[in-house]
């Protein structure tokens, strides 16, 4: 009986989520609208999409597993992540706003040139794929197994879900359900904690039978050197990853940009409290996990508190939440597909009805190569820790660069891509090669140092030398002309384009208001199978169905007019 009724919660909002993004069907006009929403995002929806693409159920599974054992040292490995998202707010954001530029890919082949460009968006592509293919992967296997489904015609169904709003919708779609996801797994996670705190016990219980050491700061091998290369890490993944530059070029200013990142980082104080806390709380109602068991620690929290219908609403926010990080990826390939491989290099005169077609027949093609990807991760084993590898191994490589030709005068095009290769050929040596030849491996603190140092000191190094010679790059000289030549010759956006374009972002809020209306019913309805928790459950619901007048009067507010506002350039 569970079971039934959790899959039926699952299929509802499923279902749901499917015709919200089949409303925005008709707004996509062009690539700016489909990929950029018009470059009018409101910033605080800007920011909650970030914020929902930034994690996915590899959160519960992998920091929840440390927060099993290690304790408080999972929510500090987390608010690294504010640090970054507040560097890039004060700096990074703005910028790329600022340069005018609809992709990362565009700017990098208008500063650093067509070569960096295409060898940058080769590697992306498949390391997007790689990643985003595992991770669909691990959410299927969480949603079959809680459920007793099979795992190929689950990963399927999945997949094909996600990218079906996506590659109909656009940007607008990614980011509604963005917010609708937000909310399912704020609620979800706001019920299982005063459940679990019950079950373990109550909270001075928690407080004086944890294991020594479970509220330090740092724990075992996460130490202060790791967090802080974690830091910077993290100032490089959310300032230059390109599906988050996405967030800070679809808003109207660079100030507006600036908000996207506080936002993001304001969230990122509070809710890994909230996450950790489940996972930590079962550590003293099962303190026997060991191994890969712990990855479980928080599915089995889920489990000994939950009742019938809340269980599948817990499992459709860790899906969603993964699907979020997984649309916002497929939405960045597609784009830079279509902008910059199709419209840039195969069709330069395409019109605006063959870039729309090619953008959604794009995001189909990349999404079912997300589900290939993971239909074959049960037979070659070990995909989601090769992967991850993948990501550290080209992270700083990739990202650092980019973000220093923002603010460099002097970085050439060929520099980037004799540092790009470099950094990228001695993290894999370090973090493949030695470890099975030479029995020699670097510890989490020194492989994550390594992989964003080595391209930061090259990097600083060059600009040294380029600054004691007085160079400065052709491509930054060509880069200042095409961008005089561009603003001499910009025309104001018609009438009808700028009505159109306010139009689809009204439209957009009154989406949000809605589907939050019935976010608040469904969990009005779990209320008859919530059994202890109906108060809490009760109470949430209410909240969010305040909430949503919020949007509603955001979109009553907004007011149609002819002339776009400005927006800020360098």
């Amino acid at each position: 009986m569970n079971a039934t009724i959790d899959t039926a919660v699952i299929v509802v909002f499923s279902l749901f989520i499917m015709l919200v993004g089949f409303s925005f069907s008709r707004t996509g006009r062009n690539l700016k609208s489909f990929f950029a929403a018009g470059e009018a995002v409101p910033w605080f929806i800007g920011g909650l999409s970030l914020f929902m693409s930034f994690f996915s159920a590899g959160t519960f599974v992998a920091w929840g597993s440390i927060a099993y054992q290690y304790g408080w040292v999972a929510i500090t490995i987390q608010w690294t992540m504010c640090i970054g998202a507040l560097v890039t707010g004060l700096y990074l954001a703005p910028r790329w706003k600022a340069t005018g530029n609809l992709t990362a890919a565009e700017f990098i082949r208008e500063r650093l040139g067509e070569r960096v460009q295409k060898a940058y968006i080769y590697i992306f592509m498949l390391v997007s794929l790689l990643i985003k293919g595992s991770v669909l992967y691990s959410v299927a296997r969480l949603v079959s197994a809680s459920l007793g489904l099979p795992l190929m015609p689950s990963t399927v169904a999945l997949g094909i879900f996600m990218i079906a709003y996506t590659a109909v919708g656009g940007l607008w779609a990614v980011m509604v359900t963005d917010i609708l996801q937000f909310v399912v797994l704020t609620a979800a996670v706001l019920i299982i904690i005063p459940l679990a705190f019950d079950a373990a016990g109550g909270v001075q219980h928690f407080l004086h039978f944890s294991p020594e050491g479970f509220f330090s700061v740092v724990n075992g091998e996460y130490t202060w050197g790791f967090i802080l290369a974690f830091a910077l890490y993290h100032v490089f993944y959310i300032g230059g990853n390109w599906t988050f530059v996405q967030r800070y070029t679809s808003v109207d200013t660079p100030k507006s940009a600036s908000k996207v990142a506080y936002l993001f980082a304001a969230l990122y104080i509070i809710s890994p409290v909230l996450w950790m806390l489940p996972p930590m709380l079962y550590k003293g109602i099962n303190p026997g996990l060991h191994g890969l068991e712990t990855e479980n620690a928080y599915l089995m929290i889920c489990k000994h508190v939950l009742p019938a219908g809340l269980m599948g609403l817990i499992l459709t926010g860790m899906y969603f939440s993964t699907s979020a990080s997984a649309n916002t990826a497929l939405n960045v390939v597609s784009a830079v597909f279509t902008n910059d491989i199709y419209k840039g290099s195969i069709n330069p005169g395409a019109s605006d009805k063959t870039l729309m077609r090619v953008a959604r027949v794009s995001s189909w093609f990349f999404g079912l190569g997300m589900i290939a990807i993971a239909l074959i991760v049960p037979y070659i084993g070990g995909i989601v820790e090769f992967t991850l590898s993948i990501g550290a191994i080209t992270g700083g490589p990739l990202l650092a660069p980019p973000i220093w030709a923002l603010f460099s005068r002097r970085l050439t095009g060929k520099a980037t891509l004799y540092i790009t290769m470099v950094s990228l050929l001695v993290n894999l040596v370090f973090k493949m090669v030695l470890p099975l030849t030479a029995g020699v491996k670097l510890d989490r603190a020194g492989e994550m140092l390594l992989g964003v140092g080595l391209p930061f000191v090259l990097l600083a190094l060059y600009e040294w030398y380029q600054r004691s010679r007085g160079a400065v790059s052709d491509e930054y000289v060509r880069l200042q002309r095409h961008r005089a030549q561009r603003k001499a010759a910009i025309q104001e956006a018609s009438t009808e384009e700028s009505i159109e374009i306010q139009k689809q972002n009204q439209f957009g809020l009154k989406v949000i208001a809605f589907s939050l209306a019935f976010i608040a019913l469904l969990l009005y309805g779990l209320c008859f199978f919530s059994q202890k928790s109906t108060t809490v459950v009760a109470a949430i619901a209410t909240t969010v169905l305040i909430v949503s007048i919020i949007p509603l009067r955001a979109a009553r507010k907004t007011k149609i007019t002819a002339k776009p506002e400005p927006v800020e350039s360098i």
